[in-house]
């Protein structure tokens, strides 16, 4: 098969302008987003083989990974997107109320316009085509800036979206930082991105010149809990699989564990056993097995590796001109080790060893509020603790990442690790404008004429009936007669408004 050469977009073709398609308001049409919704996952089956080139190329990924773990999820939100439009699309009538309801209190559910995507190289196909179906769903156009560290996907994206999908509303622009800069200077109605708070920073300063709303989903350190009550050879499985899919370039891999003094040889013999069972022959020789994206990722992972204090007691194997790292177990790491210093991003796990659960949770609480958080344990009450005690994007029990494909599940960070939500219909709704509406009929300022000057006690005593009606402060129930008035006068109104316009006009 032949991959594209990756070129980057020119920087006087950047300021692309989709806003002359957005503008003929084809977008709006239900048909026309199921159309491009249905293109584009035929676009993803027709080419999956050349996507698992791609990504064989850019992170010597497996197929069968690279399906799970990328077009799966794109494939599942672009037929959940496809067959829920026309549903999440619809106006939404307004909380219920005797005040207002004859007014029609509505929500129309509006594209925000020219919407732009910035994804990273971890899961680039899932983080770019994802949020897409979102995109398109709520009927923007969109611009899609895949990363420059997977040459071999960014190109081949460059050449499929302008082969399936209307190039008046779609496009890619491919570079790196000089035309990610120029891009930035543009003026855009939302941007998603996902990555690293270092850029995360550049990009709300730019963002913010412009006052275009921002999405970030940045990562972090997500911690594990071991209880050991937990199913062991589950547990450290499961763990595994977590830690060493993508050879650990995943935002919501297990960061580092937390396990109580007793338990930790138990817990690591069994570990070492799962990745055993893994890679029967080490990793290095798998086909199985992801590599580091680039020299200055790997260089990075292994220097925080060589300034751990802990004791390494499986893996620690490095190969830099494969830009191999072998998945690594390292015991008696402390909250202020190099491993801990930063999100490892990489086939490092660092073991914290506690005296119980408490200290545990003070150690996780003592640092920035991660994308996700686990817990191992089949014991309720420790989970309830662990997920009541904390704070962060997700939490999951006895498993990991596998929450990001469960459909129905925003997917988000809270503080460092990110702000707003994407995810099936969360993904519309970022990309959404809730307009609300309202009609009101004539016969309304029966109820709402004490608002016109001049005013007198009279009208003020019927605007202060209109306040809400609170409950005594032993809780007993109580209705203010004059609300009970007003929601009578109310529903007999907007009985008439519908008999031949007998009281409005």
């Amino acid at each position: 098969m032949t991959i594209p050469k990756f070129t980057a977009t020119s920087i006087d073709e950047i300021p692309v302008n989709l806003r002359r398609g957005f503008r003929t308001g084809k977008s709006k049409s239900i048909a026309y987003r199921k159309q491009q919704l249905l293109a584009l996952a035929y676009m993803i089956k027709d080419n999956a083989a050349r996507l698992h080139e791609a990504l064989d190329i850019d992170l010597h990924r497996a197929p069968a990974e690279t399906s799970f773990i990328d077009i799966f999820p794109s494939l599942a939100e672009a037929k959940e997107a496809y067959d829920s439009v026309g549903r999440w699309s619809k106006p939404e009538r307004a909380h219920w109320s005797f005040n207002w309801f004859a007014m029609n209190p509505t929500i129309r559910k509006e594209p925000k316009g020219v919407v732009l995507i910035i994804s990273p190289f971890n899961y680039p196909i899932t983080l770019s085509l994802g949020p897409l179906s979102g995109a398109i769903a709520a009927g923007n156009a969109c611009v899609l800036k895949p990363s420059e560290l997977t040459p071999a996907y960014s190109a081949l994206l460059a050449e499929l979206v302008s082969q399936y999908l209307d190039p008046e509303m779609y496009t890619v622009i491919n570079g790196a930082i000089p035309e990610s800069t120029e891009m930035l200077k543009l003026q855009w109605d939302h941007i998603l991105y996902t990555g690293g708070g270092r850029v995360a920073s550049i990009i709300l300063g730019a963002a913010a010149k412009t006052l275009t709303p921002v999405t970030t989903e940045l990562g972090g350190k997500s911690p594990a809990f071991i209880d050991p009550k937990c199913d062991l050879k589950l547990t450290a499985k499961r763990l595994m699989w977590g830690k060493v899919t993508n050879s650990g370039q995943t935002c919501i891999a297990p960061d580092y564990v937390l396990v109580p003094r007793s338990f930790v040889d138990t817990f690591v013999k069994a570990c070492i056993e799962a990745l055993k069972e893994f890679f029967p022959d080490g990793a290095e020789k798998s086909d199985s097995y992801a590599r580091i994206i680039s020299p200055g990722h790997f260089a990075r992972i292994k220097g925080l590796l060589d300034g751990t204090k802990g004791t390494v007691v499986y893996g620690g194997s490095t190969n830099a001109e494969t830009k191999f790292i072998e998945p690594t177990l390292v015991v008696g790491v402390k909250n202020d080790d190099s491993l801990m210093s930063e999100e490892i991003f990489g086939p490092v796990l660092p073991i914290l060893v506690v005296e119980d659960v408490d200290e545990a949770l003070e150690i996780v609480n003592s640092r920035d509020h991660p994308l996700a958080l686990y817990a191992f344990s089949k014991d309720a009450a420790y989970k309830a603790k662990v997920f009541d005690n904390t704070q962060s994007g997700a939490c999951v029990a006895n498993d990991c990442i596998v929450h990001y494909g469960a459909e129905g599940l925003p997917f988000g960070g809270i503080g460092p690790s990110g702000s707003g939500m994407q995810g099936g219909k969360f993904s519309f709704d970022t990309f959404t404008h809730f307009r609300a509406t309202l009609d009101n009929p004539k016969w309304v300022d029966i109820i709402l004429g004490g608002r016109y000057p001049p005013f007198n006690p009279k009208k003020k005593a019927s605007i202060e009936g209109l306040f809400p009606s609170f409950p005594p402060r032993d809780g007993s129930s109580r209705w203010s007669p004059w609300f009970l008035f007003a929601a009578a006068t109310a529903t007999i109104g907007a009985i008439l408004t519908k008999r031949s316009g007998l009281l409005g006009a």
